[in-house]
Formats: C-alpha cells, sequence, structure tokens
C-alpha cells in the first residue's frame, strides 16, 4: 500500500508546486525556499539533532515551552524544527532565532525523506499533533530513530477518514515509539485507527503550559494607555474569511451604545490583512492599521493587525476578546492563551478542533460561548456594563490553565529517555 501512496505522492508533485505559485500571488514567500521541501540542500547541517516538527504557527507556539526546557536541560544539544507553512516558519525564527536550525519539512516521498535523514541523521524524532506520514515514519524505524507522536489530537471525522485506509495507517502508527495524546478519547480514537495500545498514552494537552512574561503583560497595558486613549477595547482574534464582516455588522449595532468602543481585528492569515482592510473601508469605518506607525486611535473604529506574534501582547492591551475561527465552520481556535493572559474570552459555535477545552472551560464559567450574532451583542454590553464579571471572568480563565498544567513535564520524561549526550 505504501508503494501504490508514494507513487500517488509522484504524480501530484506538479499540482502541488501549482498550489505554492498560486499561493505566493498573495504571500511572495512560497516562491522561495522549494529546495528544502524536497531535502536539497544548499549547506551542511548539523547532525545527530533532535527533531521536532510543528505544522504551522499553533503547533509551534505550543511546542515553544518544551524546546526551551531541553534547551534548558541539554545545553549542548543541536535542535532541529521544520514546519509546513511559510508562517510557522516566520514564527520559529522570531522566536528562538539562531538557537535552533530550521528548514521545511520535506515531501513524503522517499527520496526526499532519505536525504532529509542523511543529512540531520536525528537521534529523535518528535512530531506535533496529527501529523502521520507513512514514508517518513518507515524511515525513521529504517534508521533506528525513535519516534515520538506528542500533544496528538485526533477528531471523529479525521479518525474515520483514516479508519478506510488501514493498510496505509496501521502500518505507520506501528513504527511510533509513544504516541502522547491530549486527552483520554483522543488516546482511544488513536487506539481505534490502529496504533498499539501499549504506544498510547493520555498526558494532557501542552497548549495548557503556555508561558506568558510579565514583560508582554506590560506591553499590552501601555499600548492600550498610550494608543487606545481609555477606550473600550474588543479584540476578535484569528478571524477568516466570511467571519470579519460578521463582526464589522455588530460592531455598528454596538458602537451606539458603546461610543468609545475600538474593534481590534487580528485575521489568522497575513495575505488576507489588504482584504480585511478594503472590507472596513466598504462598510465606511474608520482602519487603522497597526503597521502604519499613527500613534493616537481615538477616532478609529477598526484597529487592524497586520503583524504576526503579537497576539498575547493584544490580550493584554483588550478588554474582552473573540477567538475568531468559531463563527464559520472553521473548528476554532486556541483560546488558551487569552485565558492565561487574563482576557474575558467568548467564542463561537464551531468550536470542534477544541472541543474538549470548550466544555470544560464552560463548565467551570470561565467564557462565554454565543451561537448566533445577538448573543454576541448582549454578552459584549454586559461585560463593558459590569467590570467585575470582567474581572471574575478573567480569573476563572486564569484558573483553568493552571488547573490542566503538567503535560510540558510528563512529555520531557519521557523524551529524556532517548536524549542522551
Amino acid at each position: 500500500m505504501r508503494v501504490i501512496y508514494s507513487c500517488f505522492f509522484y504524480l501530484i508533485i506538479p499540482f502541488i508546486l501549482i498550489r505554492l505559485i498560486w499561493r505566493s500571488i498573495k504571500v511572495p514567500a512560497y516562491r522561495y525556499r522549494w529546495n528544502e521541501r524536497f531535502a536539497l540542500y544548499q549547506k551542511k547541517f548539523p547532525q545527530n539533532v533532535i527533531w521536532f516538527h510543528a505544522v504551522s504557527v499553533g503547533e509551534a507556539e505550543a511546542l515553544f515551552p518544551l524546546v526551551k526546557k531541553i534547551q534548558r536541560q541539554y545545553p549542548d544539544a543541536r535542535l532541529l524544527i521544520t514546519t509546513t507553512t511559510v508562517t510557522g516558519s516566520a514564527r520559529i525564527k522570531a522566536v528562538m532565532q539562531e538557537s535552533v536550525e530550521h528548514v521545511y519539512l520535506p515531501y513524503d516521498i522517499p527520496c526526499a525523506v532519505s536525504r532529509f535523514m542523511r543529512c540531520f541523521k536525528p537521534k529523535i524524532a518528535v512530531i506535533m499533533e496529527t501529523e502521520i506520514w507513512p514514508n517518513l515514519f518507515a524511515c525513521c524505524s529504517k534508521n533506528k530513530i525513535p519516534l515520538y507522536v506528542v500533544n496528538a489530537r485526533l477528531s471523529e471525522k479525521s479518525a474515520s477518514g483514516y479508519q478506510k485506509i488501514p493498510a496505509l495507517i496501521v502500518p505507520a502508527l506501528a513504527h511510533v515509539k509513544l504516541i502522547a495524546a491530549q486527552t483520554p478519547d483522543d488516546a482511544k480514537r488513536f487506539i481505534a485507527i490502529g496504533a498499539k495500545i501499549e504506544t498510547v498514552r493520555a498526558l494532557g494537552n501542552i497548549k495548557f503550559d503556555i508561558e506568558v512574561s510579565s514583560d508582554i503583560i506590560r506591553q499590552g497595558l501601555q499600548l492600550k494607555a498610550d494608543f487606545f486613549c481609555g477606550r473600550f477595547v474588543w479584540l476578535i482574534a484569528s478571524t477568516h474569511k466570511n467571519e470579519e464582516a460578521i463582526f464589522l455588522e455588530i460592531y455598528k449595532k454596538i458602537k451606539r451604545k458603546i461610543p468609545e468602543l475600538l474593534l481590534v481585528i487580528v485575521p489568522r492569515h497575513p495575505e488576507r490583512f489588504g482584504e480585511v482592510k478594503k472590507l472596513c473601508e466598504r462598510n465606511q469605518l474608520a482602519v487603522v492599521m497597526r503597521t502604519s506607525g499613527e500613534i493616537r486611535h481615538q477616532y478609529a473604529d477598526v484597529y487592524l493587525v497586520d503583524t504576526m506574534g503579537e497576539l498575547k501582547m493584544l490580550y493584554a492591551a483588550s478588554d474582552a476578546a473573540f477567538v475568531g475561527g468559531s463563527m464559520v465552520p472553521v473548528g476554532g481556535h486556541n483560546i488558551l492563551e487569552a485565558a492565561a493572559v487574563g482576557t474575558p474570552i467568548l467564542f463561537g459555535p464551531y468550536m470542534e478542533n477544541f472541543k474538549e477545552i470548550a466544555e470544560g472551560v464552560l463548565r467551570q464559567g470561565a467564557a462565554i460561548q454565543c451561537q448566533n450574532k445577538n448573543e454576541i451583542v448582549s454578552a459584549i454590553l454586559a461585560l463593558h456594563a459590569d467590570s467585575a464579571y470582567r474581572s471574575l471572568l478573567a480569573e476563572k480563565g486564569k484558573a483553568f490553565v493552571l488547573q490542566n498544567q503538567g503535560a510540558i513535564t510528563r512529555i520531557f520524561d519521557l523524551l529524556s529517555q532517548d536524549i542522551r549526550f
């Protein structure tokens, strides 16, 4: 089955490259570093690395505390982090700078995977969340590289899809030394698609082990004091196409009752910054871009964040935050950063990707779920009117995060068995 899979992958490579060209129209970074996607490197890299793979920004953010813990405990270790997306790549470079090696993960074709392994000779492989690559996993096994899948999650929909191709998935999972699942339900689903029971453990979600420095909080409060001029700041984080229009409509309604309301929008994908700006202007709203250099925003309707990697700081500058990807059927985004910062959290009905977290935070009364526009309006009006209510939500959110921490330590202890210097 893996031979058929590999042949198919080779056949679709031209279409994958066409897709990269298409994406590069809006994001020029997709035009570059194609050689890395085929493991054709132009320089010599360190070998015997500890290798981590994080698909994009969300996985990278969750990975950073674990990587930093390993760097503290093993200062001589050589670390490699691969990503798939350009935004993930940019985040790795911004946060880790020169302390780790970084390339894109090569495509899952035998020749590229083999070149990657020969170049870096990983002593251990750590894959974040739900990446199952048959050729990559088989190559790790062939080269006797201990392979871990950590912070692993698997939705019912994904599990159902994997169960349709057991001849491909079961052998791939047989190469994994340990699957550290986020929840017992995730663990059960991995076992259901073919993972051996003895290789699966529910160790918690490392996204709870989030690091929020006092510096970030200070910067956020400074931004609010200096630039937002005492306004009530409502942040909409990680928005998707068709989602901003919903909030612009709601903003107009609420603005009549809260004249000092400022809407801060952070689009999920940087290629959409210009599109969102035009949408605001079509709605006859005064929009200020974060990178514009304008220093006072008392007359703006929308503060559009056209930068990456500043979300924690922006949460600290906000009075309330709605986490996007949840008012359109995307599946939601991580609400834990807002909770850890201490910002009252709202989210919409579509939270399939963070089902357990959403259920947990609602059980504790630490967030507000809104099913429609009217409920969002009511929630924002209530939060604006009652500062004690905002403070209560913020404290419950922080407590929820603290109660669920510890996964990084548990995973680090397991990885240490195969980290030897």
